[in-house]
């Protein structure tokens, strides 16, 4: 990437900034160079230092605001995620260690993987052998987990070693009790194994198994509606896990298109709720999915639990080409931005843990140990680092300080702001004119921040009242995206880091 460069610029009265940026490889530094002579910020950083996690700040509850999910200390929580849905029923444990450590570099939060698999699950063991549920009457019967005596022999030490390894690097594992076609097998494999009755028991027992485990999210649901017949199913599940379990939060996991909302948004054991934008098209509008679930009553935190997959064939049609990281980067700071208490980041490729020996589900392309590095896993770890860089609690979606350049097109700007910062994210890099005076501070001081790198430059301080148009740097198109950082200029807030 030496050799590329782009102008930055912001417009406005007294307002003649120009900074060039020259960008080298990723894990070289990147030099910006100012013409005015002030300072720029070179980001260096290239992997996430330490645990993901400190869980010294607690368990995980909702936020007394209820938009937000935080630690017992109040510490703020940023629910980054990644899904490897097959994690333990296909990788061993040192390919299960790669994975986890790879994606603790990148700093993810969560991992959302399944007990019950999706691709055969039940039939189909794991990469030692072993199935997890005993059969009855030549059923799998969720009543009888396959336990074996000692360490180490059965699924279930598997799926145990896999959730500790992970609390070790400060990830907490959003897990999954069964996929959806083992009650409502639709295009899955199934078999359809559950009931009410059976549902009970098996949620009672791996509640009971995974209560004292620091590092668990319960994500109900897997791929499938909760409405009609599976309701029941559902809540039979989450109530029987929360009769044991009184730890740990949980969501639901929808099909495409659908929220967690639509059937459980009033059930006490749904903490937040969580909605699936899916791999229909690009420039999905993901943020008016986000907008409805914020609004509801009661409040609950809300997030897109997957969107756009990278590497994935755009409506599952190859001929439609594939998504990318500038899919990726549009859907997660659309829903953050527009009041997503985090976002999960996903790979068509990994969720399935797709190798030579496997046959590819939905066109799957490349093998998951070599798209462990594509340029949108990079990426989350940048949005992380941009909502932790300010008071996160106290943002709000506000979409009126965009009072010109607002489109509903793949151009569409999102904004949120805190008591003494904004961000306003143009997918494009388009111009837009903002309402100052929508923060604290007799003045503010602006950034622009690079969702591509995390790179952060100074454009100068500004009166904050009136408007001001503000121009991104680069030439408008996609994959231009720039981040708007306004800042009371008292608080002496920082670059990102």
């Amino acid at each position: 990437m030496a050799g590329d460069y782009f102008e930055l610029k912001a417009r406005g009265p007294s307002v003649g900034v120009k900074l060039v940026i020259g960008l080298t490889s990723f894990l070289m530094i990147v030099c910006v160079v100012l013409l005015d002579g002030r300072v720029v910020i070179a980001d260096e950083r290239n992997i996430w230092s330490g645990p993901s996690v400190d869980f010294k700040h607690g368990s995980l509850k909702v936020s007394e605001n209820k938009h937000f999910l935080v630690h017992n200390d109040g510490v703020p929580f940023f629910y980054l995620g990644d899904t490897a849905w097959e994690l333990f029923h296909r990788l061993n444990r040192e390919e299960a260690e790669k994975y986890l450590e790879n994606r603790r570099q990148k700093g993810f939060t969560v991992i959302q993987a399944v007990a019950l698999a999706e691709l055969d699950g039940l039939e189909v063991p794991n990469a030692y052998g072993h199935r997890p549920l005993l059969k009855t009457n030549g059923r799998f019967d969720p009543q009888k987990p396959d336990i074996k005596d000692g360490p180490d022999n059965d699924y279930w030490d598997h799926v145990d070693w896999i959730i500790d390894k992970a609390a070790e690097k400060g990830i907490y594992i959003g897990l999954l009790p069964t996929w959806g076609d083992k009650l409502d097998k639709k295009w899955g494999v199934g078999p359809e194994i559950f009931d009410v009755n059976n549902a009970k028991v098996y949620g009672a027992w791996i509640g009971n198994r995974c209560k004292n485990k620091p590092n668990i999210i319960w994500i109900n649901g897997g791929d499938r509606p909760g409405g009609g017949k599976n309701f029941d199913i559902w809540n039979a599940i989450a109530e029987a896990i929360k009769s044991v379990d009184k730890n740990h939060l949980m969501t639901f996991h929808p099909m495409g298109g659908s929220s967690s909302s639509e059937w459980f948004h009033k059930k006490d054991w749904l903490n937040f709720n969580m909605f699936q934008s899916g791999h229909e098209k690009r420039d999905n509008p993901n943020y008016k999915l986000i907008t409805r679930d914020y609004n509801r009553i009661p409040t609950k935190p809300c997030l897109d639990g997957e969107p756009r997959y990278e590497d994935h064939p755009v409506n599952w049609d190859v001929n439609q080409g594939w998504f990318d990281n500038n899919d990726v980067r549009q859907a997660v700071y659309w829903s953050v931005f527009a009041g997503g208490c985090g976002v999960t980041y996903g790979c068509h490729d990994i969720w399935q843990f797709l190798d030579k020996t496997r046959t590819p589900i939905s066109s799957a392309r490349n093998y998951w140990y070599d798209t462990l590095d594509l340029p949108g896993a990079f990426e989350m770890m940048h949005l992380r680092r941009l909502m932790e860089s300010r008071p996160m609690l106290t943002c709000v979606p506000d979409a009126s300080l965009i009072i010109e350049g607002q489109t509903s097109g793949p151009d569409h700007i999102e904004a949120t702001r805190g008591d003494d910062y904004a961000f306003i994210c143009s997918p494009y890099g388009k111009s837009f004119k903002i309402a100052m005076g929508k923060i604290s501070g007799k003045n503010v001081k602006a950034w622009w921040y690079n969702p591509r790198n995390g790179e952060s430059a100074n454009i100068g301080d500004f009166d904050n009242s009136g408007s001001r148009e503000f121009d991104p740097p680069g030439d408008t198109g996609r994959g231009n995206d720039w981040v708007l950082i306004l800042d009371d200029s008292s608080k002496n807030y920082g670059p990102p880091k």
